[in-house]
């Protein structure tokens, strides 16, 4: 197992391709260019909505329809980001995209694939007020933990990265290394994720890579605005980062953001860090006495 990890995060742009091919021959330029300097790749949620645009601006007025429309699509997504995996010989956390189950249920899945094909993937958990009303999203349940040559990851897909339980829950079973695919539309709301990322990074002694969506698209009301920048974070201690800010992107500019983390130093941490946050976790939990 190589604790040391090239990481690079995708500040995505939302364009308006015409037909799958010019979707997926965009996603073919951005991985041919990170796999070139990493070995994982993290794309950004609802990154694989985009592909909603291939069918026309009159379906897109109807977000549900044009959802639906997308699942037909969903298949060649997938052996597509699958191939890339295995041609580069990288990890891939691909594009997030909703993807309807048996009985017409909609959830929001983020997939790895690795070298090998298929990893595994998770189901956000925690939905916003617009993933329930107007995506009419249905939560996930389960945690998943990705099984990787670098170790475990887990992944909490934007909003879910707010919730201290369900990142410490991934991080009990092994995790050392967290990805959240994000997509907000204000910079309030690129900080809450930014805030929650940052505040999971220090309590877990873990790292935690925020990927965004950028920029704007007319021709949808789910991708219209797009706000923040890529994020690699870790908890500020003296021996590795002071401010836990490994790497940050330009706001609002589409690029990789770059990293290379030595995952071995935040099991150091945990046990020889300037503090003991992963292990003193419990004492939160106490009764107070007196």
């Amino acid at each position: 197992m190589s604790h040391l990890v090239r990481i690079a995060a995708a500040q995505y742009p939302i364009d308006e391709p015409s037909t799958l091919q010019a979707y997926l021959d965009k996603i073919s330029q951005w991985v041919a260019e990170a796999a070139a300097r990493a070995d994982l790749l993290v794309f950004p949620e609802y990154a694989g909505a985009e592909a909603m645009a291939v069918f026309g601006r009159d379906i897109n007025k109807n977000l549900l329809q044009a959802t639906f429309e997308l699942q037909t699509l969903v298949p060649a997504i997938d052996a597509h980001m699958a191939d890339l995996a295995r041609r580069y010989g990288v990890y891939i956390l691909a594009p997030s995209l909703p993807v309807a189950a048996a009985d017409g249920s909609l959830r929001n899945v983020a997939t790895m694939y690795g070298p090998q094909g298929f990893v595994g993937a998770q189901r956000k958990r925690v939905l916003t007020p617009f993933d329930k009303q107007e995506w009419q999203l249905t939560a996930g349940e389960a945690y998943t933990l990705f099984i990787t040559p670098f170790g475990l990851i887990g992944v909490a897909i934007c909003y879910d990265v707010e919730f201290p339980l369900q990142v410490r829950a991934l991080c009990e079973a092994g995790a050392t290394l967290i990805l959240c695919p994000s997509c907000t539309d204000s910079v309030a709301g690129y900080w809450r994720v930014r805030l929650g990322a940052m505040a999971r990074a220090l309590e877990n002694q873990c790292v935690v890579v925020q990927s965004p969506t950028v920029g704007t698209a007319e021709w949808t009301t789910a991708l219209d605005v797009n706000c923040g920048a890529a994020g690699i974070f870790a908890p500020p201690d003296s021996t590795l980062s002071n401010d836990g800010v490994l790497a940050l992107g330009e706001m609002d500019k589409p690029q990789w953001l770059y990293s290379t983390v030595n995952l071995e130093d935040i099991l150091r941490l945990r046990q020889h860090g300037d503090v003991r946050g992963f292990s003193d976790w419990h004492l939160q939990l106490k009764s107070g006495g007196g």
